[in-house]
């Protein structure tokens, strides 16, 4: 994504003023960069003579994919941009826009703060920011799918297996509440209102083996259980109809077949399709390991939820009097954002992140049981343990 350069026996000069105006050119073509003349007109950042690894710790992005994801918004930004300028009247430029929105969004600062330090009113990082959602929302909804293919669902199948020996897995389910402050006065305050007595608003998802997610659902109140967020879920609705999970049966021995499925925690009905632990304290050693191996493969899910929350800060902490329509928007952008980052080799953080993406909620207990899930876990038990020997 980056600039169309000249030939080389161009003119300096003219050089120059293409790269001035280019709007993605890269930090190492000189001082007349737009992240060089950027960061040195903007107050409370650092100078960007640490060039590259300042720019990813401002807006939590590469270079690279800072400019795809402008190219993804381009149209849309700078379809009016000249209603948005900086303090001293000079127009936003589409990558001006783009960086106030990603560090609204990735500091989770409040609207004045980051408008002081960019040299913007607050309402209008407000406008940019909002902007900039919606045209994600809709520019880059193709990053956050369920796989379409055969090849592509195999794939994640086999690196499950890889990563802690569960045969035809397709995803893990998860949930986290995105904490909200809302005053006293507000007629639907109680609405929000959940278990641990904040006001909340519930995000799930289904993540795959890269911790890429692959199906999301938000918008409802942190009161809601998690099994209730399940079934009023797009996802739940086409699996019984037959429309999800519905890959080739795996043979694990001679006579004995496992279908497609997903794993969570007791949060979670046991179905023909969704997979959680077994419940107690005193069990046989094969149902114990089972337990081991599904709880490490639940951590994908754990560990995605805490990066999307430690890199896209603003549904960290507690949000302050957030648009209740709004809210569940920014969200789903924050995921595409978390997506683009995993599909445009971005992650800029290997080391092993902590999975306590919810502190301060407890364990929740669903106690559903499908037979049909009763068996397949039971198979997938002795298969783990050796009782059940390899097709």
């Amino acid at each position: 994504m980056g600039p169309v350069r000249g030939f080389r026996k161009r003119k300096k000069i003219e050089k120059k003023r293409e790269e001035n105006a280019s709007a993605s050119g890269s930090p190492e073509e000189g001082p007349l960069d737009w992240w060089d003349e950027f960061s040195r007109r903007i107050n409370g950042l650092p100078t960007p003579s640490k060039g590259i690894d300042r720019f990813e710790s401002v807006f939590k992005v590469s270079r690279k994919t800072f400019d795809y994801i402008c190219s993804l918004v381009k149209e849309d930004m700078i379809a009016k941009s000249a209603h948005f300028v900086f303090a001293n009247g000079k127009p936003m430029s589409l990558c001006d826009q783009v960086a106030v929105a990603l560090r609204r969004l990735s500091s989770g600062e409040s609207l004045v703060t980051v408008g002081d330090s960019f040299g913007l009113n607050h309402s209008t990082v407000s406008q940019v920011t909002w902007r900039f959602v919606e045209s994600m929302e809709e520019r880059g909804l193709h990053h956050l799918n369920w796989p379409s293919s055969d090849t592509e669902m195999t794939e994640i199948k086999s690196k499950f297996k890889r990563m802690r020996g569960l045969p035809n897995c397709c995803g893990v389910i998860d949930t986290t509440h995105i904490m909200m402050c809302l005053p006293a006065s507000d007629p639907t305050s109680n609405v929000w209102l959940d278990p641990e007595k904040n006001h909340s608003m519930v995000l799930q998802a289904i993540v795959d083996p890269d911790m890429r997610f692959r199906d999301i659902v938000t918008g409802w109140p942190g009161k809601m259980k998690d099994w209730s967020v399940f079934q009023s879920s797009n996802f739940y609705e086409l699996c019984n109809k037959g429309v999800r999970l519905t890959g080739k049966d795996l043979e694990l021995s001679e006579g004995s077949e496992i279908r497609d499925y997903i794993i969570g925690d007791l949060g979670y009905p046991l179905l023909p399709y969704l997979i959680i632990p077994y419940e107690g304290t005193e069990l046989p050693e094969s149902r114990e390991e089972f337990n081991r191996r599904h709880h490490a493969t639940l951590m994908v899910a754990q560990r995605a939820l805490a990066r999307l929350k430690e890199t896209w800060r603003i549904i960290q902490g507690v949000m302050w009097r957030p648009d209740k329509h709004r809210l569940p928007r920014i969200i789903l952008v924050c995921c595409l954002l978390h997506n683009i980052l995993i599909d445009m080799d971005d992650v800029q953080d290997e080391a092993p992140l902590s999975h306590n993406h919810d502190p301060g909620y407890h364990q929740q207990i669903c106690g559903t049981v499908d037979i049909k899930g009763v068996h397949l876990r039971d198979k997938l038990s002795m298969y783990l343990s050796g009782r059940l020997p390899p097709n």
